[in-house]
């Protein structure tokens, strides 16, 4: 596995909790779906965090953008993700499935966007940087703790 695939299956991860929110959200099973939405929150911000404290600091290094450039990018559309979240809960605490559904609509919406930049583009950029390194990234990944 590269680090490319690990990261886009994390990715892809992160869309099949969404998506499972929101079924307990249609089925209206509230506790579920306030149970599932932490899960997917964390597992989200987790990825955020591998990226923005882990890979992101070696690619700027190594691709000497100094932090510019497309992780830049990607921090702020994280940082605008991560408004989304206690709006997420304050509908689920309320059980407004319509402002849910909203929400959940827009967020994919960055999301989608988001992920296709960086499979795209971003991953394939810090993969051929650390292509020599991909089993001790993809350790290292595997085994990233996150508070």
């Amino acid at each position: 596995m590269t680090i490319k695939e690990y990261m886009t299956q994390n990715h892809k991860e992160c869309d099949e909790l969404l998506a499972q929110v929101e079924s307990e959200v249609a089925n209206k099973n509230w506790d579920k779906a306030i149970e599932l939405n932490d899960l997917f929150k964390n597992e989200t911000l987790k990825h955020f965090d591998m990226e923005e404290s882990y890979l992101f600091p070696m690619f700027e290094e190594r691709a000497s953008t100094g932090g510019c450039g497309p992780t830049q990018v990607m921090r702020m559309e994280h940082d605008q993700a991560r408004t989304v979240f206690p709006k997420l809960e304050e509908s689920l605490k309320e059980k407004d499935s319509d402002r849910y559904f909203g929400l959940t609509e827009s967020l994919m919406i960055l999301i989608q966007q988001h992920n296709l930049k960086e499979e795209q583009m971003l991953y394939t950029m810090i993969q051929n940087l650390f292509n020599d390194e991909n089993e001790t990234i993809i350790e290292a990944l595997k085994n990233y703790e996150f508070n």
